[in-house]
């Protein structure tokens, strides 16, 4: 991806844009599927907001999962309100690139989506993934409900010592409730469909997740 800062740090209150009250404008279907892009979803679906690196590579990741109803791209885990790519790639935001993903949980339970979170990036690199350096690259699990996070942190410390058995550190992934997502510009969603030989960057360590009995979110 593009590169226009490489901040290592979350910015302190007073250093972050304004933003702006306009909410960005996004296609009203999902470019792969044709599924909703934005609410209201089926009652019956649940949400999720990942964040795994760049956000191209990670949202095709989930959009060709089973049970995945439907994907954007966006920001979200700083205090610009409606960033621009630009703001969040300055690393001033404190945004991290993000997934949202809409899905069944009687298709894909929670923790079997985290599966496909925790096995497709390196969860251990802080601020970065790989080559793309930046607050905005960094490993997030923002929660729904009191469920999703018992079972993020979960599926962390079990990871963790799958991760520890192949020589890895220490997960760096921030678990947090889920504030406020903020899609991506029109030309973000679904990129690596509309631009098959786009870059992608997603790239896991190889290590499985061992996860355990499904859970309800």
């Amino acid at each position: 991806m593009f590169e226009f800062g490489k901040k290592a740090r979350i910015p302190q209150p007073g250093e972050a844009p304004p933003g702006r009250a306009l909410e960005m404008p996004v296609p009203a279907r999902h470019y792969v599927n044709g599924a909703a892009l934005k609410p209201p979803f089926p009652q019956a679906m649940a949400q999720a907001q990942v964040g795994l690196g760049c956000f191209w590579g990670a949202e095709r990741k989930f959009w060709q999962t089973p049970g995945v109803f439907s994907t954007a791209v966006g920001y979200g885990g700083g205090g610009t309100p409606n960033p621009t790519y630009e703001e969040v790639c300055s690393g001033l935001t404190g945004h991290a690139e993000l997934v949202l993903v809409v899905f069944d949980p009687a298709r894909l339970p929670y923790e079997m989506l985290l599966k496909v979170f925790w096995e497709a990036h390196d969860p251990t690199q802080g601020m970065r993934q790989g080559n793309d350096v930046g607050t905005q690259y960094r490993s997030a699990i923002y929660t729904y409900s009191e469920a999703q996070r018992e079972i993020a942190e979960r599926t962390r410390a079990e990871y963790q010592q799958g991760l520890k058995r192949a020589g890895y550190g220490t997960i760096t992934t921030e678990i947090a409730p889920a504030g406020p997502f903020y899609y991506a510009e029109e030309y973000h969603q679904q990129y690596l469909a509309k631009n098959p030989g786009g870059y992608c960057g997603l790239g896991g360590t190889g290590v499985s997740c061992m996860v355990g009995t499904a859970a309800k979110t």
